[in-house]
C-alpha cells in the first residue's frame, strides 16, 4: 500500500504551553504510532516566525525549545522525520516561484492580515500598521512548505484550514499552465481535539495571558494552577463537575479512575483548594518524566541538532529533485 505524506508545521514563538501540548501536540505524536500507512514529516517553522520575532538569540532559543518540547513529548525521529525550515533553502525557491501564481486577493482575505487590519481599523489607525510583508504573504510561504514534500495530508485546527485552501488554490493556478506537477494537499482536522481553558475560563492563549507554560518548574506551574478562578462555593457545599475548569483540566492528565473519583469528592464537596491540589499532582505525575527528558536536550543540544541535521539531509534530495522538475516545467532548467 503507499504510503501517505503527513506535514506538521511547528511555529518556534515561545515554549509551547498546556493547551498546545493537548490539543496539537498530544493528537499529533498518537497520530504517528497508530498510522501505520502515513509517512509523517515535522519542521520547526523559523521562517514564519521571523513575521514577529526581531531578536536572533530569542529565535535560536525559541527553536531549540521547541524542537525539545516535541521530543521529550514523544516525537520519535526514528519514526517521523523533523527538520528546520531555514536548512532546506530550495523552499524559498519554491516560495518565489508559487508567489508568482498567486492573486493578491487571495492574500486579502488570509485570517491574520485580516485579523490586523481590521483591528487597525477599529483603533483608527493606518489600516496597514504593524504589516510586515513576510506577514502578508504567509500563506504563500507556507503553501510552499507543503507542496514541496507532496503532502496528501496537513494536520491542522479548524482555524488553520485556510491555509490549506490557499495552498490548493495556489497548485491549481500553477498546474492550470503547466499541467499535474503540485498534488493538492488535503487538511486533517482533528474533531476530538478539544478547546483547552486557561486560567480565566477563556481559550488557553499566549494572547491572553492567560497559559500555563508546559514545563516550567514545578513550583511555579503549583502557584498558577492557584490562580485559576473559581467561585465562593464553600468547602462543603456540591459542586458541579462539568462546570469547573480545574475538573476539565484534570480529567485530561488524570487516569480514569482517578477521574471517576474525582466526580465523586465534587458530588460530596471539595475545597477549591483540594482540587487545584490535585489538578498540580496530577499534571506534574504527567510531565515529570518528559520535563526531564527535556531539561536534559536543552542542557546539551548536541542532540537536536543531530536530530535537525539528520532530517535535512532527508529532506534537501526530495526538495532538490522536485525543485529540478517545477523549474523545467517553467522554461528556467
Amino acid at each position: 500500500m503507499t504510503q501517505l505524506i503527513s506535514l506538521t508545521g511547528i511555529k518556534p514563538t515561545n515554549l509551547p504551553h498546556l493547551g498546545n501540548y493537548l490539543g496539537a501536540i498530544k493528537p499529533a505524536i498518537d497520530m504517528t504510532n497508530q498510522a501505520e500507512h502515513t509517512k509523517g514529516f515535522y519542521f520547526i517553522a523559523d521562517y514564519h516566525s521571523l513575521t514577529s520575532v526581531h531578536k536572533a538569540s530569542d529565535l535560536r532559543q525559541y527553536i531549540y525549545e521547541i524542537a525539545a518540547a516535541w521530543l521529550a513529548l514523544g516525537l520519535d525521529p526514528s519514526k517521523v522525520t523533523l527538520y528546520q525550515q531555514s536548512h532546506i533553502p530550495e523552499v524559498m525557491e519554491f516560495n518565489w516561484i508559487l508567489s508568482c501564481f498567486t492573486a493578491k486577493g487571495l492574500m486579502n482575505r488570509a485570517h491574520a492580515y485580516k485579523a490586523l487590519t481590521q483591528d487597525n481599523e477599529n483603533h483608527q489607525r493606518d489600516i496597514d500598521q504593524g504589516v510586515n510583508m513576510g506577514l502578508y504573504t504567509y500563506p504563500v510561504l507556507m503553501a510552499a512548505d507543503i507542496l514541496f514534500l507532496k503532502a496528501d495530508l496537513v494536520p491542522v485546527g479548524a482555524d488553520q484550514v485556510q491555509h490549506i485552501e490557499i495552498a490548493r488554490d495556489i497548485a491549481m493556478a500553477f498546474n492550470h499552465h503547466y499541467g499535474e506537477i503540485f498534488k493538492l494537499p488535503k487538511a486533517f482536522v482533528n474533531e476530538n481535539a478539544a478547546v483547552i481553558p486557561g486560567l480565566d475560563g477563556r481559550k488557553m492563549s499566549k494572547s491572553y495571558n492567560n497559559h500555563i507554560p508546559i514545563f516550567m518548574p514545578a513550583k511555579q506551574m503549583q502557584k498558577m494552577i492557584n490562580r485559576i478562578k473559581t467561585d465562593s462555593t464553600p468547602p462543603e457545599a456540591p459542586k458541579d463537575p462539568n462546570d469547573s475548569l480545574i475538573f476539565q483540566l484534570y480529567s485530561k492528565f488524570a487516569q480514569e479512575k482517578q477521574v471517576l473519583e474525582m466526580r465523586e469528592r465534587y458530588a460530596k464537596g471539595i475545597s477549591w483548594g483540594e482540587a487545584k491540589a490535585e489538578l498540580f499532582s496530577a499534571i506534574d505525575t504527567h510531565l515529570s518524566g518528559p520535563r526531564e527528558i527535556y531539561d536534559e536536550l536543552m542542557a546539551d543540544k548536541t542532540k537536536i541538532d543531530r536530530i535537525l541535521e539528520e532530517g535535512a539531509e532527508k529532506v534537501r534530495p526530495l526538495a532538490s529533485s522536485f525543485l529540478k522538475e517545477v523549474k523545467v516545467a517553467i522554461g528556467v532548467k
